[in-house]
This record gives structure tokens, sequence and C-alpha cells, in this order.
């Protein structure tokens, strides 16, 4: 397996080449994280191993967006790319026993991560234009639901005090203006999704769930689009509702809990609607229910529902048909 590990900076990409032939022997590069970079370094693969694009395994760490041109212009290259959890070279650092940290040798901890774990980690592909619009437009809204909080909670503190009367005009005038801005981003997102069938679609699909509303509906659109995930057991480790357990022996039995990964703002978002679901949903109260009788904690039995709602949601979107309670 010949991979290229890259670790990721804004402006940046340091590469490591790990080949086949010699896997004892690493050849590094430094390249802009543009389009032109990915064109020198796969022209360096080329010329000094002797590799096309479609005989590399990309390797690269999730850093906010900054990934995103150098991933997708790698992938239409031919090349195979994964992108990979950054708590995943980390744990691999730390079994390999790499104490020290830089660039160069997080861009071979990714490399090694590919030749090790390749058949492991699942492919990346770029998601369709529409859902990456979708996908912005809703990191969009969430910048500007975490400003207007913000905001908020200092005008809060400016009227516990004696404040000026200028300052808290200006607080105020500032919460109008990202009201303003989301209605406006609110709209774009109704118009967007109404502008493509499919995801009008699939959104209607998502809201005939009981416990899931128009906000989640639309935040797991993006995440859970056509053809992502291969199973829903796949879409709810990437959420992070999955349990994680840790027994060693008869010494160590700790209570299951969950992952974690993923989006927090989502599974804040799952978890209401799991206290919703256990009123409203029938499978999810049932389940939920069932859970308590055998002696389960009202949190892990709402994990468990989080879980469950997501595979339910994984279903009327794999199947294309409105929710329907599985329970007489």
């Amino acid at each position: 397996m010949n991979v290229i590990g890259i670790d990721v900076s804004k402006q940046k990409l340091h590469c490591t080449l790990l080949r086949e032939q010699l896997p004892d022997k690493k050849l590094d590069k430094v390249v802009a994280n543009n389009v032109e970079g990915v064109k020198l370094l796969l022209s360096f693969a080329s010329k000094k191993a002797k590799l096309a694009a479609t005989d590399l395994l990309i390797v690269l760490e999730a850093t906010s967006t900054y990934h995103e041109v150098a991933a997708e212009a790698l992938f239409h290259a031919g090349c195979k790319v994964i992108v990979a959890n950054p708590a995943q070279a980390r744990n691999l650092a730390k079994g390999l026993g790499i104490r020290n940290k830089n660039d160069q040798i997080d861009a071979l901890v990714l490399a090694q991560l590919g030749q090790q774990c390749h058949n492991k980690l699942r492919l990346w592909q770029p998601p369709p234009a529409e859902y990456k619009q979708l996908k912005q437009l809703q990191a969009r809204k969430q910048a500007l639901e975490t400003d207007r909080q913000r905001e908020s909670n200092r005008l809060e503190k400016l009227h516990a005090t004696y404040t000026e009367a200028f300052i808290l005009e200006s607080s105020e005038r500032m919460l109008q203006h990202l009201d303003h801005e989301l209605v406006l981003v609110n709209e774009a997102i109704d118009t967007h999704i109404q502008t493509h069938p499919e995801l009008e679609h699939d959104r209607g699909l998502l809201r005939s769930i009981p416990a899931i509303g128009t906000v989640l509906s639309t935040l797991l659109l993006a995440i859970l689009q056509r053809n992502r995930f291969q199973s829903a057991r796949q879409a709810a480790a990437y959420l992070g509702v999955v349990p994680v357990t840790e027994e060693s022996g008869t010494s160590i039995k700790k209570r299951p809990r969950l992952s974690k990964t993923g989006n927090p703002t989502i599974r804040a978002k799952l978890y209401m609607a799991a206290v919703v679901a256990t009123q409203h949903n029938p499978d999810i109260k049932l389940f939920y229910h069932r859970l308590l009788e055998q002696g389960k904690s009202k949190m892990s039995a709402l994990g468990a529902g989080m879980r469950k709602l997501i595979h339910i949601c994984f279903a009327v979107l794999d199947k294309q048909t409105e929710y329907s309670p599985q329970i007489a």
C-alpha cells in the first residue's frame, strides 16, 4: 500500500510518502494548501516514486474546513482518500511511542495509520453540491446562533450593573442585527431545500418521525444523505451515539457511555428529541421503558433512545418510505 499522510494547516500541506516496496524509507514534501499544491504533490510522487494518482492512498486529518480543497482535488485526480478522525492518529502515535509532535511527524503518523488500518477506515468522497451548500448554510446558522447567545449573555451582565446608555443600545442593536441575519439564513435554507426536490422529499420523510421536527430534520438531512453510510450503525457512530465499554478482567468494569464523537450541537438536539420521543414515538417509548425495567439508568436509556432514533431516520431515508411504527 502506497500511502501519503498529509498534515493540513491553513497555508501548507506537510506530506510523507510511504511506499509498499520500500516501507522503511519515507519521502517528505511540503506544498501549498491549494489546487496547485496538490498538482505539485502528485508530480513529486510520479517523479520520485513512479506512482500515478490511482496508485496512492491519501490520509488527511479532518481540520475544520482547511482539508476540503486538498481532499476534493486529490479525489478528482483519482486518488483514494481517507479523512481521518484526529483522535485516531493521536492514539496510533501513543501506541507507537511517538512523543514528539511537529508537522512532519504528524504526516508520518497519518501515513502509518493508512498502512495499518486502511481496511478499517472509510474512503471519503465529496458530497453532492446541494448537500455541501446546505451544510455551509447550516454552519452559518450555527455560528450566528452562537454569536447571538454570547451577545445576549453580555447584555444580561450589562443590565446587572450601571452601564452607559450607549453601550446598552449598542448591544441591543447587535442582537437585532443577529436576529435579522438568522431570519435571512433560515429563509435561505428553506429556499435551498425547496429548490431541490430530493432534499424536500427526504426532509418530509424525516419529519414523519414523531420527535423529529423542522430544525433537527434539516440538520440531519445533510448528514444522513443518501448512500453516504452503508448502515445505520455507521451513521450512529459518526454522530457519536454508540456505546463505548471499558472492561478488563474482574477489576475494571465501568458503566458504558456514549462515544461522543462528531458534532456536539447535533447530539444535543438529538438528546432533546429522544426525551420527546419517549412520550410521543411508539417505538422509542416502548424501547425506553423496557430498558428502565431491565435496570438501566434514565441517562443510559435516553442514550439508547438517541441511537434508535438515528436508526429510524436512516431506515426511512434508505427505504424512501415514511415512518410507520413497528409495534402493534
